[in-house]
Parts: C-alpha cells; sequence; structure tokens
C-alpha cells in the first residue's frame, strides 16, 4: 500500500551563524574541555515504484550538542533550543553527567593535546541549488525515470527510482580554539529494474550520490543513460551464463575498489577498532600489499570533484587531512579522532564525525580510495590470459580480520587479452591483505562509486569510495 507524508519544509536560506552565541555560552564554562556542536539537518526523499509515489516527505532536526570534560570524564548533553539560557543548561547538565562518571570511577582522561582547528566558514558548491529547488521537481524526476525503465523492454516487468538528498549546516565551538561555520548537500539516486522471461528473473541496479548540485550528481551521466544503462542491465543478465568458481585472476572495478578498500580495510585502521585488536594493530610499518597499491581516507575530493563524504572540519572541530593508510604497500597510518590521537601519540586526522547533534563523535571514514596507477585499462586486459571483468557492487559483508565476501552484478570472462560476452555476477571473497599483496596492475583512471552508500557504526555515515580498476587474484564463488 503507498503512502505519501510531507511535513512542512524550512526555509531554504541559510541559518544564522550561531558561532557567537555558542562562544558566550564558553565564558561561564569551569571544566577542562568542551565541545559545542550546532547542527541543522534537512532531508528530503521520494520514491516511486510502478508509476506509484511510495514516499514524499521532509524532515527537519536541528540541535546542539554539548561535550564537557570535567573531573577527567566525559559528559554529555544536547538542546533544541538555540538560546542562552538552554545552552547555559545543556553545559550544565553534561558537566554533572562528567562529574557523576568520574566518581562513579571510569577511567581518566585528560584534556585533547593542542593541535591546529578549524577558523572560520567552509561552504561546499550547489546548497542555494538544491535547498530552492521545490520537492515537486524531484517527484516528477522519479516518475520519469521509473516510467523510462519500465518502458525501456518488454521483459521489464518492474522499476523503481529513490532520490534523497541531505542539506546540513554545522557550528563547532571549542574551549581551546575551534570555531567553524559548515554548510554542504548531498543529493543522492537509486534506480532500479527486475526483468523477466519464462520464470527467471533478473535485476539490474544503478546508485549515485554526490556532494553538491544536481549538474554535480550526473556528473557521469546523464540520467537517462543511467535508467537505460539499469534496464538494460538487468534484461542482457536473463541470457547470461555463469563463470568458472575457484581461485582466479579478477580485474576489479572502481566500484568495487572502493567497496573493499572501505569495508574490508578502511573499517580495520580506524583506531578504536586498532585498540579493540582488528587486523590492522601492531602493523605500522609492515608490508600489508603489492608495492603498487596506495590506499587513502580524504575530507577533500581528489582525482574527481563532489565525492559523497566530503568534509571540511569533522565534529571536534579538526580541520580534515588526507591519510596515507598504505604507501607503496607498507601501512603508514590509522584513523584518529582527538582522543585515538592523544593515545598513539600522533596529530588528529579529522575523522571524529556525529551523525545528528544529539549523537557524540566516532572515528568515521570519509572518501576512502586507493590512487590510480600508470596502466590503461586497455593495456591490463591485454594482458590477462585468463581472467573475471567484475563490476557492479551487490551487497556482502567483512569484519575485524579483514575477511570479506561481496557480491558483484556482472562478470566478463577474459581470455588471451580479449573481453568476451556478459555473464552473471559472483561472489568473491578472501583476507583484504591477503587479496591486495596480489595487486599486480592499477589502472590510470579513476572514479568515486559509493556515493549513494551509508556507513553503519552505531550511527550512520555518509562516506564514498572509489578508485581504478585493479587487477588481483581472489576467490570467486559462481554457481557453476
Amino acid at each position: 500500500m503507498s503512502s505519501t507524508t510531507a511535513r512542512v519544509d524550512a526555509p531554504t536560506g541559510a541559518a544564522s551563524d550561531p558561532r557567537p552565541l555558542l562562544a558566550e555560552a564558553l565564558d561561564r564554562f569551569t571544566g577542562e574541555h568542551v565541545e559545542l556542536r550546532y547542527h541543522r539537518k534537512r532531508t528530503r526523499t521520494v520514491a516511486v515504484e510502478r508509476g506509484r509515489v511510495d514516499q514524499a516527505r521532509a524532515n527537519e532536526r536541528t540541535g546542539v550538542g554539548v561535550r564537557v570534560l570535567a573531573d577527567g570524564a566525559l559528559g554529555f548533553a544536547t538542546t533544541t533550543s538555540l538560546d542562552a539560557a538552554s545552552l547555559r543548561a545543556a553545559l550544565d547538565e553534561a558537566t554533572l553527567a562528567a562529574r557523576a562518571s568520574s566518581a562513579a570511577g571510569v577511567p581518566r582522561r585528560s584534556p585533547p593535546p593542542a593541535t591546529e582547528l578549524a577558523v572560520g566558514r567552509f561552504e561546499a558548491s550547489g546548497v542555494d541549488e538544491v535547498a530552492s529547488r521545490p520537492l515537486g521537481e524531484a517527484v516528477e524526476l522519479a516518475l520519469r525515470l521509473e516510467a523510462r525503465a519500465r518502458a525501456a523492454s518488454v521483459r521489464v516487468t518492474s522499476a523503481t527510482c529513490a532520490y534523497n538528498e541531505i542539506l546540513e549546516e554545522k557550528g563547532i565551538v571549542t574551549s581551546d580554539g575551534a570555531s567553524a561555520w559548515t554548510r554542504l548537500v548531498r543529493p543522492e539516486l537509486r534506480l532500479g529494474a527486475i526483468a523477466s522471461a519464462d520464470g527467471a528473473l533478473q535485476r539490474g541496479a544503478r546508485s549515485i550520490g554526490a556532494t553538491g548540485s544536481w549538474e554535480c550528481l550526473f556528473r557521469g551521466a546523464s540520467a537517462e543513460a543511467l535508467v537505460d544503462g539499469v534496464a538494460r542491465m538487468a534484461v542482457d543478465l536473463l541470457g547470461a551464463g555463469f563463470p568458472e568458481a575457484g581461485r582466479r585472476k579478477v580485474l576489479l572495478s572502481p566500484a568495487l575498489v572502493g567497496l573493499l578498500a572501505h569495508e574490508a580495510i578502511g573499517h580495520t585502521v580506524e583506531a578504536d577498532f586498532v585498540r579493540s585488536g582488528s587486523c590492522a594493530a601492531g602493523k605500522l610499518g609492515q608490508r600489508v600489499a603489492s608495492e603498487l597499491v596506495h590506499l587513502c581516507d580524504a575530507g577533500a575530493s581528489p582525482y574527481q570533484d563532489h565525492a559523497s563524504g566530503l568534509l571540511h572540519v569533522d565534529d571536534q572541530g579538526v580541520a580534515t587531512t588526507e591519510v596515507e593508510i598504505i604507501r607503496a604497500g607498507v601501512l603508514m597510518s590509522y584513523l584518529h579522532d582527538r582522543e585515538s590521537a592523544a593515545h598513539f601519540g600522533v596529530a588528529p586526522t579529522g575523522n571524529g564525525r556525529a551523525w545528528e547533534f544529539d549523537d557524540e563523535p566516532l572515528i568515521r571514514m570519509r572518501n576512502t580510495f586507493v590512487r590510480p596507477g600508470a596502466t590503461p585499462l586497455a593495456e591490463i586486459i591485454a594482458g590477462i590470459q585468463d581472467g573475471l571483468m567484475l563490476d557492479g557492487a551487490s551487497n556482502g559483508q567483512a569484519d575485524a580480520n579483514g575477511e570479506f565476501m561481496f557480491g558483484t552484478l556482472q562478470a566478463w570472462p577474459i581470455r588471451n587479452g580479449k573481453v568476451g560476452p556478459l555473464q552473471r555476477g559472483v561472489n568473491i571473497s578472501g583476507l583484504a591483505f591477503d587479496v591486495l599483496s596480489t595487486v599486480d596492475a592499477v589502472s590510470s583512471d579513476f572514479s568515486w562509486e559509493l556515493g549513494a552508500g551509508y556507513c553503519g557504526k552505531g550511527q550512520p555515515a555518509k562516506v564514498d569510495a572509489g578508485g581504478p580498476w585493479l587487477a588481483c587474484t581472489m576467490l570467486v564463488g559462481s554457481r557453476a
């Protein structure tokens, strides 16, 4: 049964900069350290299936999170009122919570060491353009694309189109000097089609996302080209065979490289997981991959603009940096917030992130990627005698040991340097560091591919991941 709900949109213009009010609240603070984080988040979502609008809604949450270090313990409180009295009350509440924790004997914390903190205004492109678009334009887009997918072939029996956008404004002030104001918007689109023939069903799917305007969202291909590709994928897979299973040479697409980088490597190097015993613990300075592998995590969007994890300032007031996790196959760094950086005796990397104002910051990735190499894709393919070219991140899982299993949507055999006809997707699995050690070719192109994705770790986080095409060896599971 379809349903359509709506809430009244907030004004599209920017809220006034709350930093002066937040700074004023610090005047009566008596603890060891404090962070005040104003966060306004507006989301708008549209979902269409079988020519019907199943969802069209807008929502907004605004408030301030207050985190206090007092008597060697942390306390956290929130308020949805942006006025001096409410902020002072939240500060008092967080301070009382910290002192209660200290009295209960929690391990003592020290104030974070001095570090470079962000000061000023930071704004990504596209905020006003997306904010000023009526929700009806997104409904019209979703209806048009879903109808186009169903009309692409008589074999397409159903289609879906979902649009979502997140507009965020943040003000972050800390007692040791951070004073940052950020604005950004992240639109995303998900397309799906189901094709059937003789009782068999196949699915085509594509998701895209960006930080920026609608123009940025469709920077790689038009909306029409994307939906045509999804319908064609579903139909073509109906007649596709199955690849051979076993330990095989594979050529991973940028989407699968990004999935591997984020899920199987990125989480293992988040410093809180490292301290809990992930497979990356104790391996700094050790070779964990082929010398062709350079793996990074960045708040910026290198190689291609408008990655969905774009972040100028983290939620502890630290300006984001590019972290070289693996350099030429050697593990060089973990990902840190201010607390873990102090524990390891290094500078924070700007990876402390909170989903909403009433969430406390956790160590999270931003844009995780493998750097491109110097070899054209065609040259890599020509050098493969027997392998599989894989694309389309489907589903899967990874753990703290770096062990992963991912599904793929499409596969093409490579024989004697030539790409064969489409085959159905396979499951790929292995230990991430072992697989990266087999990398023998990295292409010269690059793209961000997981921009419509969310990372889950107690709370969501908007991230992106990608890279070049990458040739390696891993275990392939197939119905063949």
